[in-house]
């Protein structure tokens, strides 16, 4: 069912899914010996006891909460509870340490926060409250935290009270409840709905200022792009922080009805038992994560049938690995697509119907509501919906993102063909010079990824005194490979010209990445 473009926010969007699908599966949440499930008038009800229960703890319209916090369905109703109360959610990537989170909660001046408690072997709470030194109240504003339960010792304390989620629902009265249907009511498109902070690989994190109507927009057009529906049963292995998990995640199954499956610890066999026991039918991520199902010895033995589309991007996808998801996935549609979290993480992508071709080698076309045009230095330039509003208190980067006559600077270099679709060539930042000729890493590891033996690589431009810069290859082998440093020097010899190719190999176990799967090339250099 197509979403109506009469909704402008979230709690209309909900509202309007309990309506539309009162007995359509909402969420299953099937970790960790769990198994809730809710229909969406059940996951309406959750949140408006959320909202009410936050109310009473004195959040008003406008203020912010930071959730830090994996993949569960708490993340959902915390999320949309703020907002249908009202507020703005601010997400912390789970990698982050408690003095990364709580400089979040400091920069947006956050009056409550929502945190996993013991996750992953880390106490949340008390990591958070010893980078404050102990004292929340005295750091920042916040009056709440609320933990999210799940399992393991709850020992920490601090300054400010701790409630479990479940005792704020607690907390709704039906006067309450009436409350929060009004704060829902009047928010309006133009309300801020998120504060998403970039990864931060080049220096300090910015957080990036969506509204409701352009957050919605964004969940909009993926929904539409990618063909949902009420029946389609979306496994989300991409991080609710992120946009990948939230607005074309999530938030897309709210407008369109589908079922979130929602996964908080990535592993290729919890994602293929899932495939197969939940019927999972659509399985976005980015390409490590197909590339390690592909390589899954288990993989056969799971009955994989019901998925029909996967939607890649993230970072340049191997024209190899494509192919491969759809020969050895037996993958109905694949969807490449490109976006940043300025852009609600929406700014092109391919359309189902697409050629392979199409699909291996571009990005695809501009969503509806959104342009893209080629600046100077082959820069990847964008306008539209979609857009955001600015950086958070940051006006200097703010103006300097964005030209003298309003598009947004990518910081992406690429190109667009006759029909419209974009293929991108790399990052700015990420090309080198070697001996006067530009070079674009995307282009090597494209061709390396057909090399027998080899996982993935990433190249980056290393100082050298005769050519000014010459190519390094990082190497992730496959296991059991017996690949060597000749072997890749040899391969990139004969299908690569001599400036391109790299002048020296090293094989890693692995590469380090931000939240979008994005290898963060920073840190090889």
């Amino acid at each position: 069912m197509s979403d109506s473009p009469t909704v402008e926010t979230t709690p209309a969007a909900l509202r309007r899914a309990a309506a539309l699908w009162p007995d359509g599966e909402a969420v299953a949440d099937v970790q960790s010996g769990h198994d809730t499930r809710w229909t969406w008038p059940e996951l309406l009800e959750q949140v408006r006891g959320f909202a009410a229960g936050l109310i009473a703890r004195g959040v008003q319209h406008g203020d912010r909460v930071v959730i830090w916090a994996p993949n569960t369905r708490h993340w959902m109703v915390a999320a949309l509870g703020v907002q249908y109360a009202g507020g703005t959610v601010v997400p912390a990537n789970t990698r982050y340490t408690g003095s990364e989170t709580l400089e979040l909660v400091q920069r947006t001046d956050a009056v409550a926060a929502v945190l996993a408690g013991d996750f992953l072997g880390t106490e949340r709470i008390g990591d958070l409250a010893s980078a404050a030194g102990g004292s929340l109240s005295a750091t920042t504003r916040l009056r709440t935290v609320v933990r999210i339960p799940l399992g393991g010792s709850e020992t920490a304390s601090t300054d400010v009270e701790i409630l479990d989620l479940e005792a704020v629902q607690g907390l709704a009265t039906d006067a309450l409840l009436a409350d929060a249907d009004a704060r829902a009511d009047a928010v309006t498109g133009d309300d801020v709905a998120d504060i998403l902070f970039t990864s931060g690989t080049t220096g300090r994190s910015k957080g990036v200022i969506a509204l409701h109507r352009q957050t919605i927009a964004g969940a909009r057009g993926w929904g539409a792009n990618g063909e949902l529906g009420e029946r389609d049963r979306y496994l989300i292995v991409n991080p609710f922080f992120h946009t990948f998990g939230y607005k074309a995640g999530f938030l897309v199954c709210v407008l369109f009805g589908a079922t979130v499956i929602p996964l908080a610890v990535y592993s290729t066999a919890e994602t293929l038992r899932l495939i197969q026991d939940e019927k999972a039918t659509v399985v976005p991520g980015a390409p490590t994560i197909f590339q390690t199902l592909l390589d899954e010895p288990t993989r056969p033995g799971y009955d994989l049938s019901s998925l029909r589309l996967a939607v890649t991007g993230a970072s340049i996808v191997p024209v190899v690995l494509v192919e491969r998801m759809q020969t050895d996935l037996g993958l109905e549609t694949v969807i490449t697509a490109y976006g940043q979290t300025e852009t609600m993480g929406f700014i092109t992508s391919c359309r189902p119907d697409d050629d392979a071709v199409t699909v291996a080698t571009t990005c695809g076309r501009a969503y509806p509501g959104m342009e893209i045009r080629i600046g100077e230095h082959g820069e990847i330039l964008t306008r539209g919906e979609m857009v955001m509003q600015g950086y958070l208190d940051d006006p200097e980067n703010t103006a300097e993102a964005f030209t003298d006559d309003g598009w947004l600077r990518t910081g992406d270099v690429g190109e667009i063909d006759e029909r419209g679709n974009l293929r991108i060539t790399d990052r700015l930042k990420d090309m080198y010079i070697n001996g006067g000729f530009n070079v674009y890493p995307a282009e090597i590891e494209q061709s390396l990824a057909r090399l027998d033996g080899v996982v993935e690589s990433a190249v980056i431009g290393v100082p050298d005194e005769r050519m000014g810069e010459v190519g390094k290859a990082f190497v992730v082998r496959r296991e059991g490979s017996a690949l060597t440093e000749q072997d890749v020097l040899d391969f990139a010899a004969e299908h690569l010209a001599n400036f391109k190719r790299p002048r020296s190999v090293e094989f890693v176990g692995s590469f380090p990445r931000n939240a979008s799967g994005k290898i963060l090339k920073t840190e090889l250099r």
